[in-house]
Protein backbone atom coordinates (compact mmCIF):
# COMPACT_ATOMS: atom_id res chain seq x y z
CA UNK A 1 0.00 0.00 0.00
CA UNK A 2 1.20 3.26 -0.82
CA UNK A 3 0.67 6.31 1.19
CA UNK A 4 1.20 9.75 1.08
CA UNK A 5 4.82 10.27 1.74
CA UNK A 6 6.93 13.08 2.64
CA UNK A 7 8.16 13.20 -0.69
CA UNK A 8 4.57 13.59 -2.22
CA UNK A 9 3.89 16.38 0.56
CA UNK A 10 6.96 18.08 -0.75
CA UNK A 11 6.27 18.92 -4.79
CA UNK A 12 2.63 19.85 -2.55
CA UNK A 13 4.30 21.96 -0.04
CA UNK A 14 5.84 23.75 -3.44
CA UNK A 15 3.06 24.58 -4.76
CA UNK A 16 0.55 25.61 -1.76
CA UNK A 17 3.68 27.79 -0.64
CA UNK A 18 6.04 29.21 -3.78
CA UNK A 19 3.40 32.13 -3.86
CA UNK A 20 4.76 33.01 -0.65
CA UNK A 21 8.28 33.52 -1.33
CA UNK A 22 10.35 36.31 -1.08
CA UNK A 23 11.26 39.49 -3.63
CA UNK A 24 13.66 37.53 -6.20
CA UNK A 25 12.17 34.17 -6.22
CA UNK A 26 8.44 35.44 -6.84
CA UNK A 27 6.95 33.82 -9.99
CA UNK A 28 3.59 33.28 -11.68
CA UNK A 29 1.46 31.02 -8.98
CA UNK A 30 -1.33 30.33 -11.48
CA UNK A 31 -2.85 27.06 -11.44
CA UNK A 32 -0.93 24.64 -14.00
CA UNK A 33 -3.95 23.75 -16.44
CA UNK A 34 -3.13 20.34 -15.62
CA UNK A 35 -5.52 17.45 -15.25
CA UNK A 36 -5.36 13.66 -13.65
CA UNK A 37 -5.31 11.92 -17.13
CA UNK A 38 -2.39 10.59 -17.76
CA UNK A 39 -0.67 11.68 -20.93
CA UNK A 40 -0.78 9.92 -24.30
CA UNK A 41 1.56 11.31 -26.99
CA UNK A 42 -0.28 13.89 -28.70
CA UNK A 43 -0.19 14.25 -32.69
CA UNK A 44 0.30 17.59 -34.58
CA UNK A 45 -1.96 20.82 -33.42
CA UNK A 46 -4.53 23.30 -35.84
CA UNK A 47 -1.45 24.72 -36.83
CA UNK A 48 0.30 22.03 -37.97
CA UNK A 49 2.74 21.72 -35.13
CA UNK A 50 4.35 18.67 -33.53
CA UNK A 51 2.68 18.93 -29.96
CA UNK A 52 5.01 17.34 -27.28
CA UNK A 53 3.10 16.03 -23.74
CA UNK A 54 5.02 15.94 -20.77
CA UNK A 55 3.35 13.78 -17.99
CA UNK A 56 4.28 15.49 -14.07
CA UNK A 57 2.93 15.11 -10.35
CA UNK A 58 2.36 18.17 -8.68
CA UNK A 59 3.51 21.48 -9.88
CA UNK A 60 7.11 21.47 -11.78
CA UNK A 61 6.68 24.99 -12.78
CA UNK A 62 7.85 25.22 -15.96
CA UNK A 63 4.77 26.76 -17.37
CA UNK A 64 4.56 29.20 -14.49
CA UNK A 65 8.31 30.01 -15.32
CA UNK A 66 7.50 31.05 -18.74
CA UNK A 67 9.93 27.93 -20.44
CA UNK A 68 7.22 26.16 -22.15
CA UNK A 69 6.41 28.89 -24.13
CA UNK A 70 10.00 30.76 -24.43
CA UNK A 71 10.77 27.09 -25.86
CA UNK A 72 8.06 26.97 -28.42
CA UNK A 73 8.94 30.56 -29.73
CA UNK A 74 12.06 29.18 -30.11
CA UNK A 75 10.67 25.92 -31.86
CA UNK A 76 7.80 27.52 -33.73
CA UNK A 77 7.26 23.77 -34.93
CA UNK A 78 6.55 22.66 -31.66
CA UNK A 79 3.69 22.64 -29.21
CA UNK A 80 3.71 21.53 -25.54
CA UNK A 81 1.25 20.12 -23.84
CA UNK A 82 1.44 19.22 -20.05
CA UNK A 83 -0.68 16.44 -17.71
CA UNK A 84 -0.27 16.58 -14.42
CA UNK A 85 -1.58 14.02 -11.66
CA UNK A 86 -1.48 15.81 -8.19
CA UNK A 87 -0.53 13.32 -5.81
CA UNK A 88 2.51 10.96 -7.11
CA UNK A 89 1.23 7.75 -5.39
CA UNK A 90 -1.38 8.09 -7.93
CA UNK A 91 1.03 8.83 -10.94
CA UNK A 92 3.90 6.39 -10.47
CA UNK A 93 1.73 3.33 -10.30
CA UNK A 94 0.27 4.48 -14.02
CA UNK A 95 3.44 5.25 -15.23
CA UNK A 96 5.03 1.80 -13.75
CA UNK A 97 1.74 0.14 -16.18
CA UNK A 98 2.37 2.23 -19.44
CA UNK A 99 6.09 1.73 -19.33
CA UNK A 100 5.06 -2.24 -19.15
CA UNK A 101 3.02 -2.13 -21.93
CA UNK A 102 4.26 1.22 -23.98
CA UNK A 103 1.45 2.07 -24.53
CA UNK A 104 -0.13 5.81 -23.04
CA UNK A 105 3.05 7.21 -22.58
CA UNK A 106 3.48 11.20 -22.43
CA UNK A 107 6.70 11.78 -24.54
CA UNK A 108 8.02 13.17 -21.25
CA UNK A 109 7.79 11.51 -18.23
CA UNK A 110 9.20 12.77 -15.16
CA UNK A 111 10.10 10.31 -11.92
CA UNK A 112 10.09 11.01 -8.36
CA UNK A 113 13.64 10.78 -6.48
CA UNK A 114 12.30 8.41 -4.51
CA UNK A 115 11.14 5.90 -7.37
CA UNK A 116 14.62 6.89 -9.63
CA UNK A 117 15.89 3.66 -7.93
CA UNK A 118 13.31 1.44 -8.79
CA UNK A 119 12.51 3.19 -12.42
CA UNK A 120 16.53 2.89 -13.56
CA UNK A 121 16.41 -0.73 -11.70
CA UNK A 122 13.54 -2.35 -13.21
CA UNK A 123 12.65 0.06 -16.91
CA UNK A 124 15.86 1.32 -18.54
CA UNK A 125 15.01 -0.52 -21.55
CA UNK A 126 12.20 1.25 -22.03
CA UNK A 127 13.58 4.76 -21.41
CA UNK A 128 15.51 6.85 -23.99
CA UNK A 129 19.54 6.50 -22.96
CA UNK A 130 19.83 10.66 -22.27
CA UNK A 131 23.68 11.01 -21.72
CA UNK A 132 24.68 11.63 -25.24
CA UNK A 133 21.73 13.79 -26.32
CA UNK A 134 22.76 16.92 -27.91
CA UNK A 135 23.32 19.43 -24.97
CA UNK A 136 23.45 17.36 -22.19
CA UNK A 137 27.00 17.69 -20.15
CA UNK A 138 27.50 15.17 -17.48
CA UNK A 139 29.91 17.44 -16.13
CA UNK A 140 26.89 20.42 -15.69
CA UNK A 141 25.07 18.18 -12.83
CA UNK A 142 25.78 17.22 -9.41
CA UNK A 143 27.63 14.14 -9.78
CA UNK A 144 25.46 12.48 -7.06
CA UNK A 145 22.30 13.74 -8.89
CA UNK A 146 23.55 11.82 -12.60
CA UNK A 147 24.72 8.92 -10.77
CA UNK A 148 21.02 8.33 -8.93
CA UNK A 149 19.82 8.29 -12.61
CA UNK A 150 22.37 5.85 -14.01
CA UNK A 151 22.24 2.22 -14.70
CA UNK A 152 25.21 -0.11 -14.08
CA UNK A 153 26.19 -0.39 -17.34
CA UNK A 154 26.25 3.91 -17.99
CA UNK A 155 23.03 4.28 -19.31
CA UNK A 156 21.49 7.61 -17.94
CA UNK A 157 17.71 7.10 -18.17
CA UNK A 158 16.77 10.23 -16.46
CA UNK A 159 17.60 14.37 -16.48
CA UNK A 160 17.83 15.85 -13.17
CA UNK A 161 15.62 18.75 -12.59
CA UNK A 162 16.15 20.40 -8.65
CA UNK A 163 17.18 19.04 -5.50
CA UNK A 164 16.65 19.83 -2.06
CA UNK A 165 20.29 20.27 -0.11
CA UNK A 166 19.44 20.91 3.80
CA UNK A 167 20.35 23.99 5.71
CA UNK A 168 18.38 24.84 9.59
CA UNK A 169 16.51 27.24 9.67
CA UNK A 170 16.06 29.21 12.85
CA UNK A 171 14.74 31.64 15.15
CA UNK A 172 16.96 34.57 15.86
CA UNK A 173 14.98 36.29 18.61
CA UNK A 174 14.07 32.99 20.26
CA UNK A 175 18.11 31.90 19.95
CA UNK A 176 18.94 35.23 21.32
CA UNK A 177 16.37 34.92 24.80
CA UNK A 178 18.09 31.11 25.04
CA UNK A 179 21.69 32.88 24.93
CA UNK A 180 22.78 31.42 22.09
CA UNK A 181 24.17 33.57 19.08
CA UNK A 182 22.21 35.15 16.21
CA UNK A 183 24.71 35.47 13.45
CA UNK A 184 24.34 32.73 10.73
CA UNK A 185 27.90 32.54 10.16
CA UNK A 186 28.04 31.98 14.55
CA UNK A 187 25.26 29.29 14.38
CA UNK A 188 26.44 27.46 11.62
CA UNK A 189 29.59 26.93 13.98
CA UNK A 190 27.70 26.08 16.91
CA UNK A 191 26.92 22.13 15.24
CA UNK A 192 29.34 22.21 12.10
CA UNK A 193 30.12 19.10 10.68
CA UNK A 194 28.39 17.32 13.73
CA UNK A 195 25.19 16.06 14.38
CA UNK A 196 25.97 15.38 18.16
CA UNK A 197 27.13 19.49 18.42
CA UNK A 198 23.42 19.86 17.02
CA UNK A 199 22.04 18.07 19.98
CA UNK A 200 24.29 19.40 22.76
CA UNK A 201 23.53 23.22 21.02
CA UNK A 202 19.67 21.80 21.90
CA UNK A 203 20.53 20.87 25.72
CA UNK A 204 21.96 24.50 25.74
CA UNK A 205 19.04 25.87 24.61
CA UNK A 206 16.43 23.90 26.56
CA UNK A 207 18.49 24.96 29.81
CA UNK A 208 16.99 28.95 28.72
CA UNK A 209 14.37 28.28 26.38
CA UNK A 210 11.63 30.61 26.62
CA UNK A 211 8.37 29.44 27.95
CA UNK A 212 6.70 27.06 25.89
CA UNK A 213 9.30 27.04 23.14
CA UNK A 214 11.25 23.73 22.14
CA UNK A 215 14.44 23.79 20.05
CA UNK A 216 13.62 21.79 17.67
CA UNK A 217 10.08 21.09 15.94
CA UNK A 218 10.59 16.96 15.93
CA UNK A 219 12.23 13.85 16.51
CA UNK A 220 10.97 12.44 13.03
CA UNK A 221 12.83 15.74 11.72
CA UNK A 222 16.38 15.07 13.24
CA UNK A 223 15.87 11.67 12.00
CA UNK A 224 15.22 12.49 8.51
CA UNK A 225 18.16 15.25 8.85
CA UNK A 226 20.88 12.98 9.62
CA UNK A 227 19.92 10.03 7.57
CA UNK A 228 20.09 12.32 4.25
CA UNK A 229 23.67 12.86 4.36
CA UNK A 230 24.89 9.23 4.34
CA UNK A 231 26.05 7.55 1.28
CA UNK A 232 24.25 3.93 2.40
CA UNK A 233 21.10 3.93 4.72
CA UNK A 234 18.61 1.13 3.53
CA UNK A 235 20.68 -0.89 1.49
CA UNK A 236 23.67 -2.26 0.08
CA UNK A 237 25.99 -2.06 -2.67
CA UNK A 238 24.19 -5.50 -4.20
CA UNK A 239 20.54 -4.31 -3.51
CA UNK A 240 20.13 -5.30 -0.19
CA UNK A 241 18.01 -4.07 2.44
CA UNK A 242 20.49 -3.74 5.02
CA UNK A 243 18.79 -0.89 7.12
CA UNK A 244 18.38 -2.83 10.52
CA UNK A 245 22.51 -2.42 10.69
CA UNK A 246 23.08 -0.10 8.93
CA UNK A 247 25.15 2.60 10.65
CA UNK A 248 23.85 5.43 9.08
CA UNK A 249 20.51 4.49 10.55
CA UNK A 250 22.17 3.99 14.29
CA UNK A 251 22.94 7.24 14.23
CA UNK A 252 20.13 9.29 12.85
CA UNK A 253 17.87 6.83 15.44
CA UNK A 254 19.94 7.46 17.91
CA UNK A 255 20.42 11.43 17.37
CA UNK A 256 16.61 11.29 16.93
CA UNK A 257 16.03 9.41 20.20
CA UNK A 258 18.19 11.97 21.85
CA UNK A 259 16.06 14.66 20.97
CA UNK A 260 12.67 13.07 21.90
CA UNK A 261 14.22 11.37 25.20
CA UNK A 262 15.95 14.81 26.20
CA UNK A 263 12.54 16.69 25.95
CA UNK A 264 14.18 18.92 22.94
CA UNK A 265 11.55 18.64 20.25
CA UNK A 266 7.73 20.30 20.14
CA UNK A 267 6.70 16.96 19.81
CA UNK A 268 5.34 17.71 16.33
CA UNK A 269 4.73 15.96 13.36
CA UNK A 270 5.47 17.48 9.86
CA UNK A 271 3.26 18.51 7.53
CA UNK A 272 0.41 18.40 9.96
CA UNK A 273 -1.62 21.07 10.80
CA UNK A 274 -0.35 21.28 14.65
CA UNK A 275 3.03 22.11 12.76
CA UNK A 276 1.90 24.89 10.56
CA UNK A 277 0.10 26.28 13.93
CA UNK A 278 3.84 25.81 15.71
CA UNK A 279 4.76 27.91 12.96
CA UNK A 280 2.55 30.53 13.63
CA UNK A 281 2.76 29.98 17.25
CA UNK A 282 6.59 30.53 17.16
CA UNK A 283 6.94 26.91 19.63
CA UNK A 284 10.48 26.00 18.15
CA UNK A 285 14.01 27.37 17.07
CA UNK A 286 15.01 25.09 13.96
CA UNK A 287 13.98 23.08 12.02
CA UNK A 288 15.86 21.38 8.95
CA UNK A 289 14.83 23.26 5.57
CA UNK A 290 15.83 22.84 1.87
CA UNK A 291 15.29 25.11 -0.32
CA UNK A 292 11.37 24.67 -1.10
CA UNK A 293 10.38 24.74 2.89
CA UNK A 294 11.60 28.96 3.05
CA UNK A 295 8.43 29.95 1.27
CA UNK A 296 6.10 27.26 3.37
CA UNK A 297 8.16 28.77 6.42
CA UNK A 298 7.23 32.05 5.03
CA UNK A 299 3.59 31.62 4.42
CA UNK A 300 2.84 29.72 8.27
CA UNK A 301 4.65 32.09 10.18
CA UNK A 302 3.86 34.86 8.79
CA UNK A 303 4.45 38.41 8.92
CA UNK A 304 4.80 38.98 12.33
CA UNK A 305 7.71 36.04 11.92
CA UNK A 306 9.45 38.73 9.64
CA UNK A 307 13.35 38.65 10.33
CA UNK A 308 12.89 36.58 13.23
CA UNK A 309 14.03 33.56 11.11
CA UNK A 310 17.14 32.96 9.44
CA UNK A 311 19.25 30.02 7.51
CA UNK A 312 22.46 28.26 8.87
CA UNK A 313 24.89 25.58 7.08
CA UNK A 314 23.59 22.09 8.62
CA UNK A 315 25.96 20.19 10.67
CA UNK A 316 26.36 18.01 7.33
CA UNK A 317 24.84 18.58 3.75
CA UNK A 318 22.25 15.97 2.95
CA UNK A 319 19.16 16.06 0.39
CA UNK A 320 15.75 16.11 0.63
CA UNK A 321 13.59 16.08 -2.69
CA UNK A 322 14.05 16.13 -6.10
CA UNK A 323 13.19 14.44 -9.51
CA UNK A 324 14.25 13.56 -13.04
CA UNK A 325 13.00 13.94 -16.54
CA UNK A 326 12.58 10.68 -18.69
CA UNK A 327 11.94 9.97 -22.63
CA UNK A 328 10.57 6.56 -23.20
CA UNK A 329 11.60 4.61 -25.80
CA UNK A 330 7.69 4.16 -26.97
CA UNK A 331 7.27 7.88 -27.24
CA UNK A 332 5.85 9.46 -30.41
CA UNK A 333 7.80 12.03 -30.92
CA UNK A 334 11.53 11.14 -29.14
CA UNK A 335 13.85 12.72 -31.29
CA UNK A 336 12.24 16.32 -30.22
CA UNK A 337 11.22 15.24 -26.66
CA UNK A 338 15.14 14.19 -26.34
CA UNK A 339 15.36 17.87 -26.94
CA UNK A 340 13.28 18.99 -25.00
CA UNK A 341 14.10 17.31 -21.95
CA UNK A 342 17.53 18.46 -22.34
CA UNK A 343 16.62 22.12 -22.80
CA UNK A 344 14.32 22.17 -19.71
CA UNK A 345 17.17 20.19 -17.76
CA UNK A 346 20.00 22.96 -19.02
CA UNK A 347 21.71 25.00 -16.41
CA UNK A 348 20.20 28.27 -17.77
CA UNK A 349 16.86 26.54 -17.68
CA UNK A 350 17.18 25.36 -13.72
CA UNK A 351 18.50 28.78 -13.19
CA UNK A 352 15.44 30.15 -14.26
CA UNK A 353 13.07 28.05 -12.42
CA UNK A 354 14.95 28.97 -9.42
CA UNK A 355 14.47 32.00 -9.45
CA UNK A 356 10.15 31.96 -10.73
CA UNK A 357 9.59 28.71 -8.78
CA UNK A 358 12.26 28.01 -5.88
CA UNK A 359 13.32 24.45 -7.29
CA UNK A 360 16.99 24.29 -6.37
CA UNK A 361 19.04 23.25 -9.56
CA UNK A 362 20.53 19.85 -9.92
CA UNK A 363 23.03 21.78 -12.54
CA UNK A 364 25.81 22.49 -10.54
CA UNK A 365 26.80 24.83 -13.56
CA UNK A 366 23.75 27.21 -12.65
CA UNK A 367 24.95 28.17 -9.40
CA UNK A 368 27.67 30.51 -10.89
CA UNK A 369 24.36 32.57 -12.62
CA UNK A 370 23.62 35.67 -11.30
CA UNK A 371 19.54 33.80 -10.86
CA UNK A 372 21.20 31.30 -8.24
CA UNK A 373 24.41 32.67 -6.84
CA UNK A 374 23.09 36.60 -6.08
CA UNK A 375 19.76 34.59 -4.56
CA UNK A 376 18.90 36.38 -1.32
CA UNK A 377 15.67 36.02 0.89
CA UNK A 378 14.45 39.11 3.02
CA UNK A 379 11.82 37.24 5.08
CA UNK A 380 14.60 35.58 6.32
CA UNK A 381 17.11 37.69 7.50
CA UNK A 382 18.62 38.67 3.79
CA UNK A 383 20.12 34.93 4.21
CA UNK A 384 22.12 34.50 1.13
CA UNK A 385 20.44 31.54 0.48
CA UNK A 386 21.76 30.54 -3.26
CA UNK A 387 25.12 30.45 -1.73
CA UNK A 388 24.51 28.43 1.45
CA UNK A 389 22.22 26.03 -0.42
CA UNK A 390 24.96 25.60 -3.68
CA UNK A 391 27.67 24.67 -1.01
CA UNK A 392 25.13 21.95 0.91
CA UNK A 393 24.16 20.36 -2.69
CA UNK A 394 28.14 20.36 -3.23
CA UNK A 395 28.52 18.30 0.06
CA UNK A 396 25.51 15.68 -0.38
CA UNK A 397 27.11 12.03 -0.55
CA UNK A 398 26.15 10.03 -3.34
CA UNK A 399 23.52 8.19 -1.67
CA UNK A 400 22.77 4.25 -2.60
CA UNK A 401 18.82 4.19 -3.66
CA UNK A 402 16.68 0.84 -3.10
CA UNK A 403 13.37 0.29 -4.60
CA UNK A 404 11.51 0.67 -1.24
CA UNK A 405 13.47 3.53 -0.06
CA UNK A 406 9.70 5.38 0.38
CA UNK A 407 8.48 2.25 2.98
CA UNK A 408 11.39 1.69 4.97
CA UNK A 409 11.83 5.51 5.27
CA UNK A 410 8.56 6.71 6.14
CA UNK A 411 7.82 3.83 8.65
CA UNK A 412 10.55 4.68 10.59
CA UNK A 413 9.54 8.23 10.69
CA UNK A 414 6.15 7.76 11.50
CA UNK A 415 5.50 4.73 13.60
CA UNK A 416 9.16 4.14 15.38
CA UNK A 417 10.15 7.93 15.58
CA UNK A 418 6.77 9.12 16.16
CA UNK A 419 5.49 6.47 19.03
CA UNK A 420 9.09 7.94 20.95
CA UNK A 421 8.39 11.41 20.29
CA UNK A 422 4.87 11.94 20.62
CA UNK A 423 3.82 9.25 23.03
CA UNK A 424 6.52 8.44 25.19
CA UNK A 425 6.96 4.78 24.14
CA UNK A 426 10.76 3.31 24.78
CA UNK A 427 13.10 3.36 21.88
CA UNK A 428 13.40 0.25 21.85
CA UNK A 429 9.46 -0.06 21.86
CA UNK A 430 9.25 2.08 18.43
CA UNK A 431 11.96 0.52 16.84
CA UNK A 432 10.35 -2.80 17.13
CA UNK A 433 6.84 -1.36 15.85
CA UNK A 434 8.85 0.72 12.86
CA UNK A 435 10.93 -2.75 12.34
CA UNK A 436 7.26 -4.76 12.08
CA UNK A 437 5.85 -2.60 10.29
CA UNK A 438 8.60 -2.03 7.43
CA UNK A 439 9.11 -6.29 7.62
CA UNK A 440 5.77 -6.78 6.59
CA UNK A 441 5.49 -4.03 3.82
CA UNK A 442 8.51 -5.67 2.25
CA UNK A 443 6.77 -9.14 2.31
CA UNK A 444 4.11 -7.72 0.16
Amino acid sequence: MRSRSRSHRRRAVVLAAVCALGAGLLGGCADDGGDDRAGGSGGPDTKGRTTLTVGVFGVFGYKQAGLYDEYMELNPDIAIKETSIERNENYYPQLLTHLSTGSGLADIQAVEVANIAEITATQADRLVDLSKAPGVRKEDFIPWKWQQATTGDGRTVGLGTDIGPMAICYRKDLFRAAGLPTDREEVGKLWAGDWDKYIETGRRYQRKAPDGTSFVDSAGGVYKAVVAGSPRRYYDTAGKVIYKDSPAVRQAWGHAMDAATGKLTARLQQFQKEWDQAFANGRFATVSCPPWMLGYIKEKAGPAAEDQWDVAAAPRPGNWGGSFLTVPAASRHKDEAIKLAAWLTAPEQQAKLFAKQASFPSAQSAYALPQVAGARHPYFGDAPTGKIFAEAARGVPAQILGPKDLVIDQNIVDIGVLQVDRQGKSPQDGWRAATRTIDNALDE
